[in-house]
């Protein structure tokens, strides 16, 4: 992995929802994939998560620190402790690092091309579930005050500090 600071230009950013943590990617990722496994399903809090891989040299924690829990024998997480938000999945065998692609100020440019841990996979994550029926934001949520980190780089987060959101 390498260290706080390089000086290369990253090709993606990344980081969680309350902008303690930050990250930077210095190659586009390849072979982003979902995992049903049950423990992608709890790291993630969802029904399965999505990772892109780059090589460890690749990557750079640019703010931080971030947390770790070792899920495993052999995987390492990493997330924020202020807010939880999962950051990465690390084979400790490899050198490798996988983003969450949640995690990435811009999602989109890493696609899934496969997916794992199809025995865990939950019956309901079938072919034209996104098909389903939905509404768009309530208009209700339009006037909240967000404290979450904007999908782009700042020099500090929050701005000013009588926007930090309260604990």
């Amino acid at each position: 992995m390498a260290e706080t600071g390089a000086r290369r230009s990253p090709v993606l950013t990344g980081g969680c929802q309350c902008g303690a943590v930050r990250y930077a990617l210095y190659a586009a990722p390849g072979g982003t994939t979902i995992c049903h496994c049950r423990m992608c399903q709890k790291a993630s809090g969802g029904p399965f998560e999505a990772l892109a891989p780059v090589a460890g040299g690749d990557f750079a924690w640019t703010r931080g620190p971030a947390g770790t829990f070792r899920s495993s024998s052999i995987v390492e997480r990493d997330f924020c402790a202020a807010c939880g938000t999962p950051l990465t999945y690390r084979n400790l065998g490899r050198d490798r690092v996988s983003v969450t692609v949640g995690s990435l100020d811009e999602p989109a440019r890493a696609a899934p091309v496969g997916q794992y841990g199809l025995e865990s996979r939950l019956p309901w994550c079938r072919p034209g579930l996104l098909d389903l029926p939905g509404v768009e934001t309530e208009a209700s949520y339009a006037g909240l005050t967000s404290y979450q980190h904007p999908d782009h780089e700042t020099p500090r987060w929050p701005p000013q500090a009588e926007e930090t959101p309260p604990r």
